[in-house]
């Protein structure tokens, strides 16, 4: 098979259309079929699905929705984020022409990782997910960060300028996310991508439970990619065990407690992260957003909410800022979990609102090179 039909049909095989990768067999399953029609604007779902992997080379930000919180913590949702973000935001400005939405990673919501399988559940699950007799699918994934991967591999093929937004799901979802984005630029384009990452929680764990890769884990392996050299910078820390004084030095970060944040301005910040990372020849950005970064006043229907948080309009005009500076070639959305807080009211609507803002600021920034930083109107 050529590399261009293998790669199609991994795709067709690997992920489902938009807000169809959650796995629902009657409950759900009206309305996952009603949000699909509405995206793709027909009744033939699949057909819209194959006209947009059509233009999947001429992309300028390519969406991928990962709806697992498998890897999550305390609370779980986060896997009704992508679907729920898409609801929330049809005929919003962020569907441009040059903005391509992939559609799900299939999910078998038990499954984390492969490595985590033993071969039997491999195969038995590979069999469920496509079939025994397929000799293609005998060579695929089963799990949702090992999908996401393949996927995003096959994106950075047939769309190498195209800045890839990640929509989760957990945040553990990051790590294939920007694996994959680091291969591509850094190691194959020459690029020296930073990260950057807002969240309440430092996510610097070298293991959780015996789990290698999960929501507390991803960033250690994220800045030990990097060489762990400063490069990955934190915003909005307040929930954890250690101080900065451990972290920085143990796992090679750059951290902004919300502590030192009270009183700055974003430009204030913006400078001195840019100065930082800078410092260390990066010309490129990645931006990974934990939605329990920003204060609970604004988002609180995610799984760990921790008081004291972001404004959003800080973390909007931070990432506007360095964006300028460093064009942003990838980046995640994560943790947001609609079927949490509905106690409170205005939520979980206040959450997905503040959601979709920063996915229009990925949007609209991404994949613009010497333009990023520019925003639409």
């Amino acid at each position: 098979m050529p590399d261009a039909a293998r790669d199609r049909a991994t795709l067709e095989r690997i992920l489902r259309p938009a807000g169809g990768g959650v796995y629902v067999v009657s409950t759900g399953l009206a309305e996952q079929q009603a949000l699909m029609r509405a995206i793709y604007g027909a009744e033939d779902v699949q057909a819209g699905w194959a006209a947009a992997l059509d233009r999947l080379a001429g992309a300028r930000v390519v969406l991928l929705g990962v709806p697992s919180d498998v890897g999550a913590g305390f609370t779980r949702g986060a896997n009704r984020a992508p679907a729920a973000l898409r609801q929330h935001m049809l005929g919003h400005r962020v569907w441009q022409p040059d903005v391509l939405d992939l559609g799900d990673v299939r999910v078998v919501p038990q499954l984390l990782s492969d490595d985590m399988l033993g071969e039997a559940q491999i195969q038995a699950t590979r069999a469920a997910l496509y079939g025994e007799d397929d000799a293609l699918g005998a060579t695929l994934p089963v799990s949702p960060l090992d999908l996401c991967a393949r996927a995003l591999r096959i994106v950075y093929r047939v769309a190498p300028d195209a800045a890839v937004v990640v929509l989760g799901g957990d945040h553990s979802v990051a790590w294939p996310a920007f694996k994959e984005a680091y291969r591509h630029f850094e190691e194959r384009r020459g690029r020296t991508l930073g990260l950057l990452h807002f969240d309440a929680h430092t996510d610097l764990l070298p293991e959780r439970l015996g789990v290698k890769y999960c929501f507390a884990t991803w960033a250690r392996h994220a800045a030990r990619l990097m060489g762990s050299d400063g490069r990955l910078v934190q915003v909005g820390i307040r929930a954890s065990g250690r101080t900065r004084g451990h972290w920085e030095p143990a796992a090679g970060v750059r951290q902004l407690w919300m502590a030192e944040l009270a009183e700055r301005s974003a430009a204030d910040v913006a400078d001195e992260i840019a100065a930082h990372l800078a410092a260390r020849g990066v010309d490129a950005l990645y931006v990974s957003n934990d939605i329990d970064g920003t204060d609970p006043a604004f988002a609180a229907a995610t799984g760990t909410p921790e008081p004291g948080g972001l404004h959003p309009d800080f973390v909007s005009d931070l990432v506007h800022l360095l964006a300028l500076r460093f064009p942003l070639v990838a980046g995640d959305l994560v943790e947001v979990a609609p079927p949490l807080a509905h106690e409170v009211d205005g939520e979980p609507a206040r959450t997905l609102d503040t959601a979709a803002r920063y996915l229009a600021d990925l949007v609209d920034l991404g994949g613009r090179g010497k333009n990023a930083g520019v925003r639409s109107t």
